[in-house]
């Protein structure tokens, strides 16, 4: 056993500068290989976080980032079975996460996964809405009802999240809430209309929230991902008619010469629910491979 060494204790400085970890320096075993990187990037340790649309490709992604950085999760999400399937694979990882069935255009049942939330898991100190749903055509050519669908999953399941979520956040002081967007919602998007204005609405709301609930230490932000290899997408290539030449067009747009995947997001999902973002809120993020590119 030999104690570390002058090289090794700069790189833990270093380390501590940046994620504020403090520990007791101690002696190691230089012949085993160290935790202490892993430990270090437990950003979100005993913290407990809920994902809406956690049974999705972003959303089961983001479930599992929050999960290795030491988070409790809370994965919500309208198919339960979908939702046990991304939090028992994070059991199986050795991290903490339970599904909850919510389906976020019902107040009840946003109240009632909440509620069970904080009696099973704890105080939520996260909140991530990221659950939605798109229907791909002309506007003349929707229905008043598939607007009102699109408006109770994107624009009214939020703001009942919101509502549930921010009087606990308030009473501590503290908590970090994180938008799913679109870069729909900032640059419009032929095929979703209403779609877009939910998102933008979605955005116009986190920014007012963010005002509003600054004194009480709550941060509120948004990330709007570009196009994303998730089943969302699949549905927006199957009703273009012909998803091969729409892939092609899309992967041309974008200068990093590709289509974003679920594990794209998660990044800057979690840089915003992080104390490095504390003194960040009411901004936007795109997460678009540089397709939509507004300062």
């Amino acid at each position: 056993m030999t104690c570390a060494g002058d090289a090794r204790d700069s790189i833990i400085r270093q380390y501590i500068d940046i994620y504020g970890v403090t520990f007791n320096r101690r002696c190691v075993d230089d012949s085993k290989p160290s935790n202490l990187m892993e430990n270090l990037m437990r950003k979100f340790e005993s913290k407990t976080v809920v994902v809406t649309g956690g049974g999705g490709g972003i959303g089961g992604a983001t479930c599992r980032r929050f999960a290795r950085e030491g988070a409790k999760v809370a994965v919500y999400d309208m198919n339960l079975e979908a939702a046990e399937k991304v939090a028992s694979g994070i059991r199986d990882e050795g991290g903490q996460a339970q599904a909850f069935r919510c389906d976020i255009t019902d107040r009840a049942s946003v109240d009632k996964a909440v509620e069970a939330t904080q009696q099973n898991v704890g105080p939520i100190d996260v909140l991530v809405n990221n659950a939605g749903w798109d229907v791909f055509k002309p506007f003349t050519k929707t229905e008043p009802a598939q607007w009102d669908k699109l408006i109770a999953i994107n624009l009214t399941g939020a703001l009942h999240m919101h509502h549930a979520v921010l009087p606990g956040m308030a009473a501590r002081k503290a908590g970090r809430i994180v938008n799913i967007a679109s870069d729909a919602a900032r640059v419009g998007s032929s095929g979703e209309a209403v779609y877009a204005a939910c998102k933008g609405g979605l955005v116009a709301f986190s920014k007012t929230i963010a005002r509003e609930h600054a004194r009480h230490g709550i941060t509120v932000n948004v990330v709007c991902p570009g196009p994303t290899d998730t089943a969302l997408f699949a549905d927006y290539k199957e009703g273009a008619g012909n998803p091969e030449k729409l892939m092609e067009a899309f992967t041309r747009s974008i200068p990093l010469g590709r289509i974003g995947q679920p594990d794209d997001l998660p990044g800057a999902i979690l840089f915003f629910a992080s104390e490095d973002a504390a003194f960040v809120t009411g901004q936007v993020l795109s997460v678009s491979g540089g397709l939509t590119m507004n300062g």
